[in-house]
């Protein structure tokens, strides 16, 4: 179960530099954003298939895929603040929370 979380949590590291980093690099060829950012998604789809196979032995599809999302944000929030120099403001937080309590009400049986 563990394994999963991990395996989840790097690879959407990888999966959101691949969508988001290209940012920093305006002045980049487009070509070459695309190119390195199908390189990166690699690396997370490298991650991300054994995550859903180790998971799927504990979680349902819908567990799974709540879990993936909530860890997805939360990767989102640390990269967009410290990478990205965006502001956290007080309405991003409240729908983070909304998104915590689905997590939560997938979880409950």
């Amino acid at each position: 179960m563990i394994k999963t979380i991990i395996l989840l949590t790097f690879s959407n590291i990888f999966m959101t530099i691949a969508w988001y980093g290209h940012l920093k690099f305006k002045e980049q060829h487009l070509w070459k954003v695309i190119l390195v950012s199908w390189l990166i998604a690699l690396l997370e789809y490298c991650l991300q298939v054994p995550a859903n196979r180790i998971g799927s032995n504990y979680f349902s599809l819908f567990q799974l895929k709540t879990l993936q999302e909530a860890i997805s944000l939360t990767v989102f929030i640390l990269f967009a603040v410290f990478m990205m120099n965006e502001q956290f403001k007080w309405n991003y937080l409240v729908a983070f929370i909304f998104i915590l309590l689905a997590v939560v009400f997938i979880f409950k049986k």
